[in-house]
């Protein structure tokens, strides 16, 4: 018995990850709980666990003394004599004198079915709490990054989906999703971990396919010159399932940034519109210069001039046929390039 309990320690320790260490205190708190209810509650009990030897033991501790007040934990000199005497009692002390501690070998066959249980309960518990800090470092550790995840089901009644993460399960709401993409069972899916909260029934995950910062992750991936740190994102400006703008620059004036992520022919950027249900994607050049950023920024159309108007307000002129493509449907160019420039934009024609 002794043998298959450490070895369904090794066994969680390997495909769970958890510690043998831990549970081996956990194990040993637990037994000492249930013991003690067993013999009352008031003895003293050392749960002695031995991976070497593969064995388990249940010492009670027993206090030599002059006078015995508390017979449960106490026993007297002539006492603690006659017990080490005793090979029945498998008493491990060497000394009898006083102030020395008895260890008597308890026997497990007697432990009662109710202790028993009370003390699985608890070697559960300790599992499910060992799961859930290792899932919540596996999650901290990918905060801000993206997984490959596995559509495991997708709930018709609110459109979430959950996900198997690798690690474990966490659900996709709705209003994460892109606007407009639908999943199906067994579809891999690229998610961005943007929130990891500790709660008591396991870590708390926020997944998402709309953060900006998944957009930030897949041309870190994609784009070999921003893998070592020759292009560099400034910022992201992104309205999920509709366009995005994102402004680049190069730390190698011999490197195009914009060419970088678009590719030859556009092969590497689109593979991250693939990715993005074919959201559209404008790769700005960034510039410290803020009115050409700013007239960068409002691309696609085309800026005839622009001017400083005040703390972080340009005025912009374009073209009376640009006009419309400038400021976007119901307004979303002109208030893209705002968000990624950080600067108001006021478009004239």
């Amino acid at each position: 018995m002794n043998a298959e309990f450490f070895n369904a320690l090794d066994l969680l320790e390997k495909e769970k990850g958890i510690p043998k260490e831990y549970m081996m205190e956990k194990v040993s708190a637990a037994l000492t709980s249930a013991y003690k209810r067993e013999l009352g509650g008031a003895e003293n009990v050392r749960i002695v666990l031995d991976p070497v030897k593969r064995d388990m033991k249940v010492m009670q501790l027993l206090t030599v003394v002059a006078e015995v007040s508390d017979p449960a934990t106490e026993v007297t000199q002539e006492q603690a004599i006659a017990i080490k005497a005793d090979k029945s009692k498998k008493c491990r002390s060497r000394s009898t004198r006083i102030g020395a501690v008895l260890e008597i070998e308890l026997d497990t066959k007697n432990f009662r079915r109710l202790s028993a249980q009370a003390a699985k309960q608890v070697i559960i518990q300790g599992i499910r709490e060992a799961e859930r800090s290792i899932a919540i470092r596996e999650y901290e550790n990918k905060k801000e990054e993206i997984v490959t995840a596995v559509v495991y089901k997708v709930d018709d009644s609110d459109g979430s989906v959950v996900l198997d993460t690798g690690t474990s399960r966490a659900v996709l709401p709705r209003s994460e999703q892109i606007p407009g993409e639908s999943f199906h069972v067994g579809d891999k899916v690229k998610v961005y971990i943007s929130e990891v909260r500790s709660e008591t029934y396991g870590p708390l995950v926020t997944l998402s396919r709309v953060h900006p910062g998944l957009v930030r992750r897949l041309f870190e991936l994609e784009i070999p010159e921003i893998q070592d740190g020759t292009v560099l994102i400034h910022s992201i400006a992104r309205e999920a399932g509709s366009r995005t703008k994102i402004a680049v620059y190069s730390r190698d004036e011999n490197v195009d940034a914009v060419g970088a992520c678009i590719g030859n022919r556009g092969l590497r950027i689109d593979a991250i519109l693939r990715e993005l249900s074919g959201e559209k994607i404008d790769v700005i050049p960034y510039s410290e210069d803020p009115v050409a950023f700013v007239s960068a920024a409002l691309a696609p159309a085309k800026v005839l001039s622009a001017e400083e108007d005040g703390e972080r307000t340009c005025r912009v002129r374009v073209a009376p046929d640009q006009l419309s493509l400038a400021i976007g449907k119901e307004g979303q160019n002109a208030r893209l390039a705002a968000r990624l420039t950080g600067y108001k934009i006021d478009i004239k024609a």
